[in-house]
């Protein structure tokens, strides 16, 4: 049985699609997963299964559809590939919260890292952006946080293959994981 983490897009953001997290984990029971654990609101859940990653993709997005009536689209990491996307981070990411806002921006197959690093807008003065395993590591200065370009891939057609998370919950992911 492996580990996965299974990440919603567009779930509790805006009232929209409104799932309450003990109905998200008793959806993910019913359809056979084990040890489900969500975390926080933004739509992760963390579940064990006999079945590979990849076919899980449709299966969940097809049960969360149906269960809550939208167009559900996820993107499943396993253990090894979470494991990653932290040891990957780009040297000092992460470490000045007091100073600049972090984010991984988690892709949808077949998306690449280096297509949508092309595609993401950037300014400069404020956003850098560097492509990592199956993620784009996005950083913002603070002081000047309303001049970057991180809001306008809200209303970019290549949003729909994405899912943000911060990145004090992406390593809190990681450390609900284990190994």
């Amino acid at each position: 049985m492996s580990r996965y983490l299974v990440l919603l897009r567009g779930i509790n953001v805006g009232g929209k699609n409104l799932i309450g997290m003990p109905a998200l984990k008793a959806a993910f029971e019913a359809q056979g997963f084990d040890d489900v654990v969500t975390y926080i609101q933004s739509g992760n859940v963390l579940v064990s299964s006999t079945e590979r990653g990849p076919s899980l993709v449709p299966r969940i997005e097809a049960m969360l559809s149906d269960a809550f009536d939208y167009a559900a689209s996820v993107v499943v990491l396993s253990r090894a590939q979470l494991r990653r996307v932290v040891e990957h981070a780009p040297d000092g990411f992460g470490t000045r919260p007091e100073r600049f806002r972090y984010d991984a921006i988690f892709l949808k197959a077949p998306l690449s890292p280096a297509q949508a690093l092309e595609r993401v807008p950037v300014n400069p003065e404020v956003d850098e952006v560097t492509a990592g395993p199956g993620v784009l590591y996005y950083s913002r200065l603070i002081p000047k946080a309303s001049q970057s370009r991180m809001s306008r891939v809200v209303g970019m057609p290549i949003y729909k293959q994405m899912t943000i998370r911060n990145w004090n919950t992406t390593t809190r992911l990681h450390e609900l994981m284990g190994e």
